[in-house]
């Protein structure tokens, strides 16, 4: 039996081979998730948590960056979770890479889980009753605050870290005093930020947030990336990323 159904394509990732399998019409990963996968440190033989994990876009580039010893995609929306452990089998990397069919607000079954030194987390962006939404429509549910809070997202990042263990999440730069407030609220100390801009003499649309379980006060920024040179050309730094070549 085929693992690719007739709605679905294989998409080639340029990195070490591996492909991920998305609906033709319908959630499909951006740019966001290729960057946090890009900002989170992993150091040999880490466990990583992945929450929120949508098809499994950050798992999949973090198992050809890095030298993760496993990484578990825990996603709330069943068909994306059996999407994306066909994408581990076909690329046979069923030995790293595991998806469960969970919601992150069920505390007792995350402290099951071994915890690990790294979790990262793309979560819905927009707040709850922020506009209308089906509660049934699967890309609202990757955007919107419906199954999960910003909160919920940073109390199972807690739950899951090892002491010390580093937290990496994407979102969008007016959330950014709530997420830091929360992680603070929440034990988890902010340590790093990057703001991704469009182009330059453009406002920051992304932003890359670090924290750590239980660590010291110290922030660090890091230089802005943007996305596109003035020419509309991708920069040097989104070509190397996306191993486009330069």
């Amino acid at each position: 039996m085929s693992l690719i159904r007739e709605d679905e394509t294989l998409d080639d990732l340029q990195l070490k081979g591996i492909k991920v399998i998305q609906k033709k019409n319908g959630f499909r990963f951006g740019v966001d998730a290729v960057l946090l996968a890009n900002f989170a440190k992993v150091k040999r033989n880490n466990k990583v948590i992945d929450l929120c994990s949508g098809t499994g876009i950050i798992p999949f580039i973090m198992a050809g960056k890095t030298e993760a010893s496993s990484i578990t995609g825990i996603e709330i929306q069943e068909e994306f979770v059996e999407m994306a452990n066909r994408t581990s089998q076909y690329n046979n990397l069923n030995n790293r890479i595991n998806f469960l069919h969970k919601d992150l607000k069920d505390l007792k079954f995350l402290k099951t889980l071994e915890k690990a030194e790294v979790v990262t987390v793309n979560p819905p962006y927009k707040l709850q009753n922020s506009g209308i939404i089906n509660p049934n429509d699967k890309n609202a549910i990757a955007r919107h605050e419906v199954c999960c809070t910003l909160e919920d997202v940073i109390i199972a990042a807690r739950v899951l870290l090892k002491d010390n263990g580093r937290l990496f999440m994407v979102h969008r730069p007016e959330r950014i005093v709530d997420i830091l407030t929360l992680m603070r609220k929440h034990k988890i100390e902010p340590k790093r930020v990057r703001f991704i801009h469009p182009k330059p003499n453009k406002a920051p649309n992304i932003v890359l947030i670090e924290g750590q379980r239980d660590g010291g006060a110290f922030f660090k920024f890091d230089d802005p990336l943007y996305v596109h040179e003035e020419n509309g050309d991708y920069s040097k730094e989104i070509k190397e990323i996306y191993n486009l070549g330069i």
